[in-house]
């Protein structure tokens, strides 16, 4: 799922880009969410399918639906491990192709910020929700720069270039979260933040990830001369934790939101 400015095209560069972490926080959060065996999953916008395939792996579901906007993530997603098991669609958020009241849990990893309309995709997951089922999601920190890229972008920046604005950085924090939800009528909502810690076996590794052919920063930094961008990769090498073995390991943060859809009166 996407913004107009930002396209996941390519399935394979994005989980090579992001795979690692949102499986780290999935795990977590599926855990904080403690939704009971039996019940019937949405997950929307499911990118290459990470969060489905860890609510199989963890939930025991009765079903479980995905959604996305791009073809490539959606096929990407059934070739892989969840491709058996998952009801992998095409849908937009902010129209679920869903009748009301489908699921006992509805969710999405990554996604909100990048929804132009947020209110709009929020109430659309309401509305496929059942009475007192449960509505949730995180997305990084972009606000506080601890996204997964935030190393890269905080030393495109000391180094003088421009590191592009992800859409929705605004209202990605705990307290925006929080007001979108509130404004939704959604019940109960909790808030935390999600901390993971990875690792990459070196520069080159971690060069290679951060940066895919889809994102705005890539073309920034491809445009630069060849000096300027080794003077880049020293800069970023100079700010991240190199171990004896020249491995690099840092942490990013999610924050996660979870409600429930107030019980028919």
């Amino acid at each position: 799922m996407t913004a107009a400015v930002l396209r996941f095209e390519d399935s394979a560069e994005y989980e090579r880009f992001m795979g690692r972490w949102t499986r780290a926080v999935a795990r977590v959060f599926l855990d904080w969410l403690a939704v009971a065996p039996g019940a019937s999953w949405l997950d929307v916008g499911c990118g290459t399918g990470v969060l489905a395939e860890t609510v199989l792996h963890l939930c025991a579901p009765a079903s479980v639906h995905a959604v996305d906007v791009e073809p490539a993530q959606l096929a990407a997603a059934a070739r892989g491990p969840a491709g058996a098991h998952v009801h992998f669609a095409t849908g937009d958020a902010r129209q679920l192709p869903f009748a009301d009241a489908a699921f006992d849990a509805v969710a999405s990893a990554l996604l909100l910020n990048f929804v132009a309309e947020r209110a709009l995709a929020l109430a659309e997951m309401r509305r496929v929700a059942c009475p007192g089922g449960l509505i949730a999601a995180y997305v990084w920190d972009f606000a506080e720069e601890l996204s997964p890229s935030g190393p890269l972008r905080k030393a495109m920046r000391r180094f003088g270039a421009e590191a592009p604005a992800v859409p929705g950085t605004e209202s990605s924090g705990l307290q925006a979260l929080q007001a979108l939800f509130e404004a939704t009528g959604l019940d109960i909502i909790e808030t935390r933040t999600i901390d993971v810690c990875l690792s990459y076996e070196n520069l080159e590794d971690f060069w290679q990830a951060q940066t895919p052919a889809y994102a705005p920063h890539t073309r920034i930094i491809a445009a630069m001369t060849d000096s300027d961008r080794a003077s880049l990769m020293r800069a970023v090498a100079h700010s991240l934790p190199v171990g004896p073995s020249g491995t690099i390991q840092y942490c990013a943060r999610a924050n996660a939101i979870k409600s429930r859809v107030p019980p028919l009166t």
